[in-house]
């Protein structure tokens, strides 16, 4: 199992719990963006450059998750092809996202995307905050404890 990440989005303190869970467990981490990231000296943590455009990253990993795999993504529709592949996705809030929430998730979402494109502010997601850090760790903890990492 690896574990891949979304970084472009994803929050600071997010990749913290992720870099310390990958040194307790030696999981292969991996964060994928379109900006050069820091990541610690560390043989299972690793960063992966990707060229900028639209999607880039998330095409990136959703060609190379494997069955299995954990992707950490706030992208839905990346989620979506993650669970499609047979692996698993996990937002940075502390949703596992499933085959059974993952549509639900993705009609709202084109909802929303078709309010905001028509003229409705529908503002955008609270802060993160230290329950949303606190139930991602949680789960990510639950997560890897089932999957045997």
């Amino acid at each position: 199992m690896q574990i891949w990440v979304d970084a472009d989005a994803c929050p600071n303190v997010i990749k913290e719990i992720l870099f310390r869970a990958a040194e307790r467990r030696q999981i292969a981490l991996t964060l994928v963006a379109n900006k050069l990231l820091h990541c610690p000296p560390s043989r299972v943590i690793r960063a992966l450059q990707v060229p900028a455009g639209f999607d880039v990253a998330d095409n990136k990993i959703a060609q190379a998750v494997e069955p299995g795999d954990l992707v950490i993504t706030a992208d839905i529709p990346l989620a979506a092809q993650v669970i499609a592949r047979g692996a698993h996705a996990l937002n940075p809030r502390g949703e596992l996202y499933t085959k059974d929430t993952i549509q639900e998730r993705l009609t709202m979402r084109n909802f929303m995307e078709g309010l905001r494109s028509s003229g409705v502010e529908t503002g955008g997601p609270s802060a993160l905050s230290q329950g949303d850090r606190q139930a991602f760790a949680n789960q990510l903890d639950k997560f890897l404890a089932r999957h045997g990492a």
